[in-house]
């Protein structure tokens, strides 16, 4: 395998999933693989099965310098018809704060979201929450839009359809979840957000920068989407001024996830570093997970990009977003948040407590291990 390691030392990753604790050991060697230093764990919460946000708090206590954590927002009592009762989304920032998380993950912007939950980003049951996130100051990672190939059934991918990502005219449109954002972003001008995968527009420069001249707190990371590298690659040159100019605004990010093997993680990381440094012309490498589709689907071609604007977008932007090192873990309170996840999951789905993943970290956050 034709594997690039980064030039660049002590790189931080703005965009992982961690699965289960199962795969601790999974992640801590893609972290030495890849050569990334610190992680980002953002943290989808699933209410029905007491996972998501769990698994991610053990592995910030386990290694408390190496994991932030960027908490997903728990929708419990709209999902499941008020049965469950959670916290406000207003309440759920102060929990995070309490408990030592470093930010907020939003999904709230997929359209595969808004199929389950049908409820505007701009509706009064997210007002007190944007209010809130602003005052405290939590940095976000919001995943808003998909590939627009996704609404074309003609152009998605076969592995987007393989995810039923693939949408129709019912389904809530690209432009009207841009006009949501820009709503928020004029009402709270002060939220510190960076929007997932380039916010898909890596296909209209023109566009992406006159959305960061208009929103100066904003920024984009680089969890590929493998159609954000071949939009980029049509025109390197054009690509390489937009980073050079924005180089401020730009997060890395990898998108990888702690089941994948190690090969797959190399080729993931590898493929974003050789792109953001290199001059070459090359394609996914075969290892690579399905996510990133056949290596003969397209043609990345390299920025080669200055150091210092590598340093910026590997380290430098993300400290200002979040710091140069993850909060301390209230432990006493993610085990009691844990055990209400638990509880929580076997009232919305009937899975006993005592199998969800929120169960298993609260035993183990309780264990000599996570507290030596």
């Amino acid at each position: 395998m034709d594997v690039w390691n980064s030039k660049i030392q002590g790189i931080m990753d703005g965009h992982v999933h961690m699965d289960t604790i199962a795969e601790e050991a999974s992640l801590l060697d893609i972290c030495e693989a890849t050569g990334i230093t610190t992680m980002a764990l953002v943290s989808i919460q699933d209410p029905a099965a007491g996972a998501g946000l769990p698994q991610s708090l053990y592995m910030k206590a386990r290694y408390p310098e190496r994991f932030f954590v960027f908490a997903g927002l728990n929708h419990a009592t709209q999902l499941s018809g008020g049965r469950v009762k959670a916290l406000s989304l207003a309440e759920q920032v102060d929990m995070f704060v309490e408990l030592g998380c470093d930010g907020i993950k939003m999904i709230e912007g997929k359209p595969t979201s808004r199929q389950r939950m049908d409820i505007p980003v701009t509706d009064p049951y997210f007002a007190e929450y944007w209010a809130r996130v602003e005052e405290v100051g939590l940095p976000i990672v919001w995943h808003v839009n998909d590939p627009e190939e996704f609404w074309n059934p003609e152009r998605i991918p076969g592995w987007a359809k393989e995810r039923n990502w693939g949408y129709g005219p019912d389904d809530v449109q690209k432009e009207s979840l841009y006009a949501e954002v820009d709503e928020v972003l004029a009402r709270h001008p002060k939220l510190k957000i960076t929007f997932a995968h380039f916010y898909f527009l890596s296909a209209d420069l023109e566009r992406a920068g006159r959305f960061f001249d208009m929103h100066p707190t904003a920024r984009f990371d680089l969890a590929p989407g493998v159609e954000m590298l071949y939009n980029l690659s049509r025109d390197p040159d054009a690509s390489r001024a937009f980073f050079i100019k924005y180089a401020d605004r730009i997060v890395f990010g990898t998108d990888l996830f702690s089941r994948l093997s190690v090969a797959q993680a190399r080729a993931r990381a590898g493929i974003v570093f050789r792109w953001l440094e290199s001059e070459d012309t090359f394609h996914v490498p075969e290892e690579a997970d399905f996510l990133l589709g056949p290596p003969e689907d397209g043609t990345i071609r390299g920025m080669a990009l200055p150091v210092e604007v590598l340093t910026r977008i590997y380290r430098d932007n993300f400290i200002r977003l979040a710091g140069s090192v993850p909060c301390a873990l209230n432990v006493s309170l993610a085990v009691e948040e844990c055990r209400r996840l638990a509880a929580m999951a076997e009232v919305f789905s009937g899975t006993p407590a005592a199998e969800t993943e929120a169960a298993r970290v609260a035993m183990q956050l309780t264990s000599e291990e996570c507290n030596e």
